[in-house]
């Protein structure tokens, strides 16, 4: 028999109806990597699993006595070649425990076998679940104008339009992540999608501000369930590179719907109305809806928790009290007790936020996620980059109508080219990062956005769209594409697959609260009114932003080896 040596992922499941695993547990091999040992000049017959790490889990001592029969976990060893042909369905599980039942799957989405139907639905599930959160975010932006001629107002409530669905997603996305790796990711996706539906329109058919307002509100808590839940479907669904290649989808695809919202919203503010911004949403939720009564539930869950209201509610605070000081201390000034009070009471919630998640028995943030190196430092970068954009395109949107005299469509399509730049390539730097580790993408692609954003200083009336914005937006999309999918990668890479929901959260709670703060400070930067020196200011900021999280990535990200060994230490 030809030498061979391997690595696989060895996965313990249940199949009584209580879970209990006192007797011969099963074990499924859910991802396997081929050493070059197995490439002697010819395709190796039968290959062997190496057991490299023994565990003992709990659940594997029933009664308090531990079994003789351990639970075991295969240490993945990055390959180094290929896996020849035909070695899918041959495995051996020489080492193993004895009791042990193996399931091998005859093609692994990560060897070049294609992907099966579930991993589609899963992939589209996901994909159109985070577009319509995303591009709510986004498709305001050129609907703001409209909205305040409509209502009456100036820039806070345009903030406050785009803020509220920001607040309700960043403070409540953390609980949402929870609540998927408890009950379920399609289960808190089903959920999330009704009510994201019902809150549209809710959105649509506002009669004033305030209730457009608080309608925003409760859409972000929708998007809320949406967000983390779709992207721990997909890791908990793909694996190896077929998962970096995944989520090069998900994030192109929802970085698309970032900034593709200004385009669509231009078009149906200026032939039918800004209200059907809200309302076309009922489409992809439906259509979405219809797949995902087609998934079953095989992601592992944890057992039943109960939310942390406490934590919830000073997250809230912490953050809503802070955005209401800035958003308004732009028209009472920081002298006011309607702005320093809540500023006040802002941080004091933030830092009994943090006081209580460190002593709750199930906190909605897990601080001890931030002893991984590649987690708090992808995070880190998170605010840089995620506040740059968030505050770039707000103001370049209002900016192009108020100050360059652009219509909402004109305005909204100027940045095609960068959409163009992500669907074109986030999928091919997703799977690159995979192979060679995100660190270097994520250096080198918020440098180049950062430079983009540079260009726009150049954009002063009359603007030349060809001259002074294309080319800044085709920078700031590649920057995107390459920055996108290796962060999400080495964030959630850095953790373990049931720790998904929880860890992308998190995540995203950064980026959504990064963007949230960076928006409310915008009257700060500008100033009184909008003009060109304003928006100058504001695109110097954003770049320093960007620029910001490529240095924190360059020096602080891990390599992938480095970061599975402390991912999978004890």
């Amino acid at each position: 028999m030809p030498g061979c040596s391997g690595s696989g992922s060895w996965r313990q499941f249940c199949t009584g109806p209580r879970c209990r695993l006192g007797r011969a547990p099963v074990v499924e091999l859910v991802e396997t990597r081929w050493s070059s040992l197995c490439l002697g000049g010819r395709a190796c017959r039968d290959p062997v699993v190496e057991l490299v790490e023994t565990r003992w889990s709990s659940l594997s001592r029933p009664g308090g006595r531990a079994r003789r029969d351990p639970v075991v976990e295969l240490v993945k060893i990055p390959s180094t070649r290929a896996r020849p042909p035909g070695l899918d369905r041959r495995v051996s599980t020489a080492g193993a425990p004895a009791g042990l039942r193996s399931f091998a799957p005859a093609c692994s989405s990560e060897l070049n076998c294609g992907v099966t139907p579930r991993q589609r639905r899963v992939l589209i599930v996901a994909v159109l679940s985070s577009f319509v959160a995303f591009l709510d975010a986004s498709i305001i932006n050129v609907a703001l104008p409209a909205i305040a001629r409509e209502f009456g107002g100036d820039l806070a409530l345009q903030q406050w339009v785009v803020d509220g669905y920001l607040l309700s997603l960043g403070a409540l996305i953390l609980v949402a992540g929870s609540l998927s790796d408890t009950y379920g990711r399609v289960r808190v996706l089903r959920v999330g999608l009704i009510w994201f539906g019902i809150t549209s329109l809710a959105c649509a058919v506002a009669p004033l501000g305030t209730l457009l307002v608080v309608a925003r509100i409760l859409q972000g808590m929708a998007a809320a369930l949406l967000v983390p839940s779709s992207l721990a479907l997909i890791t908990s669904t793909f694996s190896g590179p077929a998962q970096g290649k995944a989520i090069g989808a998900w994030t192109g695809w929802t970085g698309i719907a970032g900034i593709a919202g200004p385009v669509l919203g231009g078009i149906l503010v200026d032939t039918i109305g800004w209200r059907f911004i809200f309302a076309i949403n009922v489409l992809p939720i439906v259509v979405t809806l219809i797949v995902l009564a087609r998934i079953d539930e095989r992601a592992r869950t944890g057992p039943a928790a109960r939310i942390d209201l406490v934590g919830a509610g000073l997250a809230v605070v912490g953050l809503g009290a802070p955005v209401f000081a800035l958003i308004e201390q732009g028209r009472l000034g920081w002298g006011s007790p309607v702005v320093f009070a809540p500023l006040i009471v802002g941080v004091l919630a933030l830092a009994a936020f943090l006081w209580w998640e460190a002593r709750a028995p199930q906190p909605m943030m897990p601080l001890g996620l931030f002893r991984v190196r590649n987690f708090w430092v992808g995070n880190i970068a998170t605010v840089g980059i995620y506040s740059a954009l968030s505050l770039g395109f707000f103001i370049f949107s209002v900016y192009l109508q108020q100050v360059g005299g652009f219509s909402a469509t004109a305005a909204g399509i100027a940045g095609v080219p960068a959409t163009l730049m992500l669907l074109l390539f986030a999928t091919l730097f997703g799977t690159l990062a995979g192979r060679y580790g995100p660190r270097r993408f994520m250096a080198i692609g918020p440098i180049i956005a950062g430079a983009g954003f540079l260009l726009l200083l150049a954009a002063v009336p009359p603007i030349n769209v060809w001259l002074q914005v294309v080319p800044a937006i085709v920078l700031i999309g590649l920057g995107l594409a390459i920055t996108v999918a290796p962060l999400t990668s080495a964030v959630l890479g850095s953790i373990r697959a049931e720790q998904a929901g929880i860890g992308s959260a998190i995540n995203n709670a950064v980026a959504r609260v990064a963007g949230l703060i960076a928006v409310a400070l915008a009257g700060t930067i500008i100033g009184a009114r909008l003009d060109v020196a304003g928006f100058q200011r504001v695109m110097v900021v954003v770049a320093v932003l960007m620029f910001a999280g490529g240095i924190v990535s360059w020096l602080g990200i891990r390599t992938p080896a480095v970061a599975a060994l402390e991912r999978d230490s004890p």
